[in-house]
């Protein structure tokens, strides 16, 4: 039964092992200058205030970002490339070509060929999508001072990637499984990838722990309001100014009392720090990644199993 899946899956596991492969070549190649920019590490670079050697590195970095973020961005379709292609033909081809009926009335019992063919091919998408992960999360691991929770981090590195290679593959597999198409189920499963994926890291992921509020006093004669938190990897969600009230002022409202500071010939941080003015900044800690990498990956292969209970019925009505 093993040589049988590796008979018929071969091509598809070639061609996305190269993929990977290749990949790596692209990465090695373009690591090296990021790195070199941070010869102390990344994590030297993560608390303000910086030295010069930070800030030269973190300038030349900004400018890097400016062709990294589109790749990176491109990149979140690998972990669907991978369970996809792996998971749309497995029963899609059978029932398209009508062999179906020949391979499941052998001396092996349906049941036993959906159970190889799903965990041969479920752990090849789990270990591809491992080694793409930590590919790319050390290729990336210098942006990580723009924040870890952004889509060009968080969605690209660490155990995510596999929880989504592996709702890929049972959503390929359950698609193939109703359509009995292989490229009608790679369409479909696309559709409801990129709708789940938008879903959760818009709409579900913040709530997965509450944000940290952090409110501060102005320094009086820093001469420009600056908000952050201690580490530049934190995954800042909103900042801004905060009234001696307690009202959040709105970006232009905030800029208007700086500059009505500054046109009385004022540093307008000492105007603010004198009236009662503070600083916000709302976010989520950087030490959360991994717990946030842990639900998020958890939650997709809780998604997966369910398709794949779908997949067996299906399997077992045919």
């Amino acid at each position: 039964m093993t040589w049988l899946v590796w008979r018929q899956h071969r091509a598809e596991a070639l061609v996305l092992a190269l993929l990977v492969a290749a990949l790596g070549v692209v990465v090695v190649v373009l690591a090296g200058p990021l790195h070199a920019l941070f010869p102390s590490g990344v994590a030297r670079c993560a608390a303000p205030p910086l030295d010069q050697a930070c800030r030269v590195g973190f300038a030349q970095l900004r400018e890097l970002r400016g062709y990294a973020l589109p790749m990176l961005i491109l990149l979140n379709f690998v972990p669907f490339a991978i369970g996809a292609f792996l998971g749309a033909p497995m029963l899609a081809r059978e029932l398209e070509s009508g062999t179906w009926q020949l391979a499941w009335t052998q001396s092996v019992p349906r049941a036993r060929w959906l159970a190889v063919k799903l965990a041969a091919l479920g752990a090849l998408t789990v270990a591809l999508n491992a080694a793409f992960a930590a590919l790319v999360g050390w290729y990336r691991q210098p942006f990580d001072l723009f924040g870890r929770f952004l889509i060009d981090g968080f969605d690209v590195s660490g155990i995510a990637p596999l929880g989504y290679g592996l709702f890929a593959f049972a959503l390929a597999t359950a698609a193939g499984a109703l359509l009995r198409r292989s490229l009608p189920a790679l369409g479909a499963a696309l559709v409801v990838f990129v709708a789940v994926r938008v879903a959760v890291a818009g709409w579900v992921r913040p709530h997965y722990r509450a944000p940290v509020t952090l409110v501060e006093d102005i320094p009086a004669g820093s001469g420009e309001v600056r908000t952050g938190t201690a580490d530049l990897r934190d995954g800042i969600i909103s900042q801004g100014v905060v009234d001696p009230a307690g009202r959040h002022l709105s970006d232009l409202e905030g800029a208007m009392v700086q500059h009505k500071a500054m046109a009385a010939g004022l540093d307008p941080t000492t105007v603010l720090h004198d009236e009662g003015y503070h600083r916000w900044v709302t976010y989520q800690p950087t030490g959360r990644f991994w717990s946030f990498q842990l639900i998020e990956a958890g939650l997709f292969a809780g998604l997966a199993a369910l398709l794949l209970v779908v997949v067996v019925r299906r399997v077992r009505r045919l």
